[in-house]
């Protein structure tokens, strides 16, 4: 019995030892394994500075809050490399980019839709109106139409005028019926319709052989009065205005453009236009004339709209909101209007070059609608460019940046400038874990760059440790891996002592 009980111990003796050497052995390889891949792992890049989200002039050192209470967020030196990679590319995490909002969207191209908004008068068609004036000298004996804006029929009698002239001018016809001289019967007639006598007062007289004192005048079309200029008993003459009759059932319109906007518009182009007075309700139609002639004091063209009527609800001198619908036919380059960072004297686009790398590009920039802005030149079909929160990206990518693409172009821009330049400055604050200077510049002449408040690092071999903020400073920098580097700086009161 004791043999089999030995034997049983023994086995499970040599069990526990193998078991032992293994472990030992696995143990070893995987601590050799895992000091192996920490030797071969890259080095994680060291941030350049910290900086406030909502205020990209307050940096630090060192990871923080910002006055608002916010994550400071950390900016990198980045060594770029890439083909659009150069001055100005800067580089950001991942979780940073997500704790932004950083939205990109693709460059495409599309057909644009510009809609020109503007303000327009409605105004009679001219085209429908008619102005009656008189060809003789004459006294108004009768006036039907007692006020402007009286609705007219046609053939309704107007008023009523007593002319020698025209009295005589029966007589001559009435003169020739009863000589019965065909030649003079023509001629009679003839003078009588040039002196514009209707034709119903031409045939009485033919056929009553009586002259009327008094000759009636009717409309020639259906309409409002317009431009009354005349009451009962009024002398006229040749040349007097004695009324317009004009229609409603088309109406004019006439808005204004600016004159960076002028050449979009074409005879033909569709309009649209609301009213106060009848809110909810859009007119539809078309631009009917382009008046060649700017208007020098606003800098403003006016164009001529045409809508039907027919319904009688607009009505003259009413205020009309107009937009002016211009649809391309060609597809044009075309990029979000957020994207755009539009100043005084230049526009810009943060280009997203992919891998948390960002760059201020400059762009032209052509027509513009609700939605989106034309883009003439600096990016590509394909391309992404940011359209939210890049305002930051944009304050920190400009102050080294180009805003141009790398190109054999723009480098032989960038060899007719100087090396390097010099010039006075006051310190605002130093980093002295990142060897920075925050310093406002005087203007730099051979760069052809005005004043400005930059971040320059420091050459290795210059003492910084001496210098406080508010120092008066001359200094001498260079453009070097996308930086501005300081080789060389004096304090300008040591210099006065």
């Amino acid at each position: 019995m004791k043999k089999p009980i030995i034997t049983l111990i023994l086995g499970i003796a040599i069990g526990f030892a193998a078991m032992f050497i293994i472990n030992k052995f696995q143990s070893s390889d995987t601590g050799s394994a895992s000091s192996g891949s920490t030797s071969d792992a890259p080095k994680e890049k060291k941030p350049l500075y910290w900086v406030a989200p909502m205020d990209p002039n307050y940096k630090r050192d060192k990871p923080g809050k910002s006055p608002m209470g916010m994550d400071l967020i950390a900016f990198y030196a980045d060594e770029g490399g890439g083909v659009d990679e150069g001055p100005g590319t800067i580089r950001v995490s991942p979780d940073v980019i997500n704790n932004l909002g950083v939205i990109t969207a693709k460059v495409k191209m599309k057909t644009m839709h510009t809609q020109i908004n503007t303000v327009g008068y409605v105004q009679y068609d001219e085209d429908e109106m008619v102005k009656i004036y008189p060809r003789v000298d004459g006294w108004i004996e009768k006036l039907y139409v007692k006020a402007a804006g009286d609705p007219v029929k046609n053939g309704q009698v107007l008023y009523e005028i007593y002319s020698p002239a025209l009295v005589n001018a029966q007589e001559e016809l009435i003169l020739a019926l009863s000589r019965k001289n065909k030649r003079l019967i023509s001629a009679a007639k003839d003078r009588l319709k040039s002196l514009q006598i209707p034709d119903q007062a031409i045939r009485k007289l033919i056929s009553t052989k009586k002259v009327q004192q008094n000759i009636a005048f009717y409309a020639p079309q259906d309409g409002y009065v317009e431009d009354l200029n005349i009451r009962q008993g009024n002398f006229v003459k040749p040349g007097t205005n004695i009324m317009s009759i004009a229609k409603l059932d088309k109406v004019w319109v006439e808005a204004e453009v600016f004159e960076r906007q002028a050449g979009l518009v074409s005879v033909g182009t569709a309009v649209s236009m609301t009213l106060d007075f009848l809110p909810g309700r859009t007119w539809r139609g078309n631009v009917d004339y382009i008046y060649p002639k700017l208007d020098a004091k606003t800098r403003t063209l006016r164009v001529r709209l045409r809508f039907d009527n027919s319904d009688l609800k607009l009505k003259p001198n009413m205020f009309a909101q107009v937009s002016i619908h211009i649809q391309d036919i060609e597809p044009t380059l075309l990029v979000s209007k957020q994207a755009v960072i539009r100043t005084g004297q230049s526009n810009r686009v943060v280009l997203a070059l992919g891998e948390g790398k960002f760059k201020s590009i400059e762009v032209r920039v052509g027509r513009i609608d609700n939605d989106h802005i034309e883009i003439l030149s600096g990016i590509n079909e394909g391309e992404r460019v940011v359209t939210s929160a890049q305002f930051l990206l944009d304050s920190e990518s400009s102050k080294t940046s180009d805003f141009k693409r790398m190109n054999h172009e723009a480098a032989a821009q960038e060899e007719d400038k100087p090396a390097s330049a010099t010039t006075t400055g006051t310190i605002n604050s130093i980093m002295l874990g990142h060897r920075m200077l925050n310093i406002s510049r005087e203007a730099i002449e051979e760069w052809g760059r005005p004043a400005a408040t930059l971040d320059f690092m420091v050459d290795e071999n210059i003492d910084i440790e001496s210098l406080q903020n508010n120092n008066k400073i001359y200094f001498t920098f260079m453009m070097k891996d996308g930086q501005f580097v300081i080789t060389n700086i004096q304090a300008l009161a040591s210099l006065d002592e």
